[in-house]
């Protein structure tokens, strides 16, 4: 039998235009097997499928109007006045939900965190924070003080003053709007006591926060939708966080209830090919970029559901360590052969080891979900399905 050359391979799965009631695990299925056959390949036990939760929650028709977000804004906050903490800043992801929260409000106090948001945006270069001997950590800005200060800069990528541009948003809909700058969440509470924070990854500390500082109301992103409202799409544990603009009066939300969709395309490609295979829904993936210093993941994770054999990190031996310190002195054949015989001796947990270090200790669906979101991009790639192969080989298979 020839010695296996390739490793980890990743492909993009090519799938029908998806749409509201289409059979979303049908499809994937169909998908990945039709590839499977037009490229003379097989699926293997421990291959990885994953669908990305765009097409996952389009075919749910999880979706919700601004109205409806304002209605459930309007329940939550029935003064009409409270603070809007942190949002990042984005058009497809935070401005047509900073319409339908002003929709549902009278005065919106906006905090927003700077010299960047929370992932990365910036809203102005932090030299020029330094230079004007600003402390993001400590010193709180009117957005007059901003101006005076900064001027209008504007975001690198988009070209956008996000300032004027929220301002913009808020005041359209008749809604009075006052604008912090502030890295305290605390600090809202100097101007109001009604707070709807809108962080992702931080949002459990800042809602601690707030509320130990005397805050009277306290809601995030997540806590906003999730029932339904007027016969809405919902999201039971996430709310508004992952959602995106589909249209200026509608949103997409994260999908839901997506064990059922992984379950239920690992039980068909079971059955279809007698194979074992990983399924996952992917989002956002976990990596930053270095020029823009963006960090990918405005979801709030990264796979919301996956089958059981992602569960994890990867256990795993650096060659490198090995070929440098444990077997310096051999070389060709004698090196394989005694690399090869300690990655079968392996423990199943190599914490601690000094074998492992230098090796990745991020959960499994976190690294996979990286790779398939570089895979399929975000653009008119048209392949929202990723199969990936060999992912779980080693040196020695």
């Amino acid at each position: 039998m020839a010695e296996r050359c390739i490793g980890t391979v990743a492909r993009g799965v090519r799938a029908p235009i998806i749409r509201e009631g289409d059979d979303i695990a049908k499809i994937v299925v169909d998908s990945v097997l039709a590839a499977a056959d037009s490229e003379g390949l097989a699926l293997r036990d421990r291959d990885v499928v994953a669908v990305t939760e765009a097409v996952v929650a389009r075919a749910q028709g999880n979706y919700v109007t601004v109205d409806q977000i304002a209605s459930d804004i309007r329940a939550k906050f029935p003064g009409g006045e409270f603070g809007v903490v942190f949002p990042i800043l984005s058009r497809n992801r935070f401005a047509v939900c900073l319409r339908a929260i002003a929709r549902g409000a009278k005065k919106i106090h906006l905090m927003l965190s700077y010299p960047s948001d929370e992932v990365g945006n910036p809203l102005f270069d932090p030299d020029l924070a330094d230079d004007a001997g600003v402390d993001p950590w400590k010193d709180v800005l009117t957005e007059a003080q901003f101006r005076a200060i900064f001027g209008s800069p504007r975001h690198p990528f988009t070209g956008v003053d996000y300032i004027a541009y929220y301002r913009e948003l808020i005041e359209s809909q008749g809604c009075e709007a006052e604008i912090l700058l502030a890295n305290d969440v605390r600090r809202i509470l100097d101007v109001t006591k009604h707070v709807l924070t809108c962080d992702i990854h931080t949002r459990f500390r800042s809602k601690k926060r707030l509320l130990a500082a005397g805050a009277e109301t306290v809601y995030g992103l997540d806590d906003i939708m999730t029932s339904p409202v007027e016969g809405s799409g919902f999201n039971a544990n996430y709310g508004l966080l992952g959602s995106n603009k589909a249209t200026e009066e509608r949103v997409k939300l994260f999908p839901r209830d997506c064990q059922k969709t992984v379950d239920a395309i690992a039980a068909a490609l079971l059955e279809k090919t007698g194979k074992h295979v990983e399924v996952m829904v992917y989002g956002d993936g976990a990596f930053k970029d270095p020029v823009g210093k963006i960090w990918e993941l405005a979801d709030p994770v990264v796979s919301p559901a996956f089958t059981a054999g992602l569960l994890g990190q990867p256990n795993e031996i650096k060659l490198k360590y090995l070929a440098d310190n444990d077997f310096k002195d051999l070389s060709g054949d004698a090196l394989k052969s005694a690399v090869s015989e300690r990655i079968r001796e392996k423990g199943d947990n190599l914490v601690g080891s000094m074998a492992s270090q230098g090796t990745t200790p991020r959960r499994l669906t976190d690294l996979i979900g990286s790779l398939c979101d570089l895979t399929s991009g975000s653009g008119d790639k048209g392949t929202p399905i990723v199969w990936i192969q060999g992912y779980f080989d080693n040196y020695t298979m």
